[in-house]
């Protein structure tokens, strides 16, 4: 049963009977009598943490839209956004023990378990445009990070990342205008190590809090601010919740990256496995510039709803990145990302570290 996201414009599925449970958000494609009579057809569930009007949402369901036009009424793909399945620190795990088939963590969800992946967090990449990012991700740094990941994690990387954006910071009662108004803030982190160890240095207190705990925590008092992005932002209403403030220091840029489980990729057939991966192709160049357009609508959003933005110059920001390149290896050190590969990346950047 279909039925058109009004946000969205795009198809997402009613609530199934077998569930029973209200509030469902479930896309199925709902297989034929006769392709039933042939074989089990391979059930997709994909697990996301963001609400249903967030833009890595939106690009699920491009994917989706895309995998239905290859593979038919051969697949049966359920959504399940809001955590509805797992929050996304609880998602690699479950990828890992087949309790779920596909999800699109945060790069900020990895360097516990793959430490590597802290290198997009490293000062190297603080306040850096889009060439810069789109450099370490589709290159060689980002197919090594991929393998690295797979190997790890007995998962199947499906192919390029997709955005948010870069991430700003936000505060509710003090406004920052430059980064050492930071100092003794509580600010929350999405996840991460190297996010929280950078907030650390720059004078800050991180604290980690998931995203479905963050309203209560920033209408509560216990946090002073946050790092996400322009869209996130809005997609909560966090204006509503306290936020007043940003200052628009691309601390780092946002991704997911789109994982399958390996147990799962492992049982498909190889039509099945050229749909996926054509369909998540499809999806990322237009998913890419979406969530351009989304943070830049946002950014106008923000302002309407009375957020007050500071936006450093680009020389503030390199002046920043390099006061936190000299505190780098010790960084890297900590962290126990690969010194080769953050070598590699500084070489490819053109940045020295």
């Amino acid at each position: 049963m279909v039925f058109q996201h009004a946000s969205m414009g795009l198809p997402f599925m009613g609530r199934p009977v077998l569930f029973g449970l209200t509030g469902l958000f479930l896309l199925c494609l709902v297989l034929s009598p006769a392709a039933l009579a042939q074989a089990p057809v391979p059930s997709l569930r994909i697990s996301t943490e963001n609400s249903e009007d967030h833009v890595q949402t939106r690009a699920v369901a491009r994917f989706i839209g895309q995998l239905k036009q290859r593979a038919g009424d051969s697949l049966a793909v359920e959504f399940y956004p809001e955590a509805r399945m797992f929050r996304d620190r609880d998602v690699i795990r479950a990828l890992e023990q087949g309790r779920v088939e596909m999800a699109l963590p945060g790069i900020w969800q990895f360097d516990r378990f793959v430490p590597d992946v802290g290198l997009y967090f490293l000062p190297l990449l603080y306040g850096q445009d889009d060439a810069v990012i789109d450099r370490l991700r589709d290159g060689e740094i980002g197919s090594e990070i991929n393998h690295r990941l797979e190997s790890a994690l007995g998962v199947k990387v499906l192919g390029r990342w997709i955005d948010l954006g870069p991430a700003q910071l936000f505060t509710t009662r003090k406004r920052v205008r430059q980064i050492k108004d930071l100092e003794g803030l509580v600010i929350r982190t999405p996840g991460g190590e190297a996010s929280a160890m950078r907030l650390s240095i720059q004078g800050a207190r991180p604290q980690a809090v998931p995203w479905p705990d963050l309203p209560s925590a920033l209408s509560g008092g216990s946090l002073d601010g946050m790092v996400t992005t322009f869209e996130t932002a809005v997609s909560a209403r966090l204006w509503e919740h306290g936020i007043g403030y940003a200052y628009e220091d691309r601390a780092y840029f946002a991704q997911y990256i789109p994982l399958v489980s390996a147990a799962f990729w492992n049982r498909l057939a190889p039509q099945h496995k050229q749909a996926i991966h054509d369909a998540w192709e499809a999806t990322v160049g237009p998913s890419r510039v979406s969530a351009a357009q989304a943070q830049a609508v946002a950014r106008s959003v923000l302002i309407a709803n009375g957020v007050r933005i500071t936006t450093p110059s680009p020389k503030e920001r390199e002046q920043a990145r390099n006061r936190l390149l000299l505190r780098q290896p010790e960084m890297i050190k900590a962290l126990g990302i690969d010194t080769g590969l953050a070598e590699r990346a500084a070489q490819d950047s053109g940045i020295k570290p």
